[in-house]
């Protein structure tokens, strides 16, 4: 699978204008702030289920990867709600001060990575997902409790106890 992958600056979604939105952060962070990535991943999957995302999980990976903290993957339902899910967690990124320092899109959009270094966030087409199975992957790893207060579990076979 051929996967592209953009910088900021080669972001074929956004315009000139819209990537001097995006210039720097609007809010500096500290770097390896684990519990400042922890309250971003949490929003970030919120965003997700706003914006229609299905099966989000959160992994929590700070014990076990040298990359990165959290883990977040979502299915998303069609390419442009999974665009433009990618976008609102780019726009939400630069705004926390956590700024995307990767971004990539496979060659048929059924998988977008967001890089925010602390974080990483997966959209996946479900099929695609279902393939390549992140979650088998770092099965070991606990799994972030994301849902705001109130909300219904839908996670009726409990995958993600």
């Amino acid at each position: 699978m051929a996967i592209t992958h953009h910088t900021p600056d080669e972001d074929p979604h956004t315009t000139a204008a819209a990537d001097q939105d995006h210039a720097a952060p609007a809010v500096p962070r500290p770097r390896n702030d684990v519990e400042a990535a922890r309250a971003f991943a949490i929003e970030v999957a919120r965003l997700l289920k706003d914006d229609r995302c299905e099966e989000i999980v959160v992994l929590d990976v700070s014990g076990v990867s040298q990359i990165t903290d959290f883990i977040i993957i979502a299915s998303g339902t069609s390419d442009r709600q999974m665009r433009s899910s990618a976008d609102d967690v780019r726009k939400l990124a630069e705004e926390r001060g956590f700024g995307v320092f990767r971004h990539s899109v496979d060659t048929r959009t059924t998988w977008y990575v967001l890089d925010c270094v602390d974080v990483i966030t997966h959209i996946f087409e479900p099929t695609t997902r279902l393939h390549y199975d992140l979650e088998m992957l770092w099965g070991d790893v606990p799994r972030v409790a994301w849902e705001r207060p109130g909300e219904q579990n839908r996670d009726h076979a409990r995958l993600n106890d």
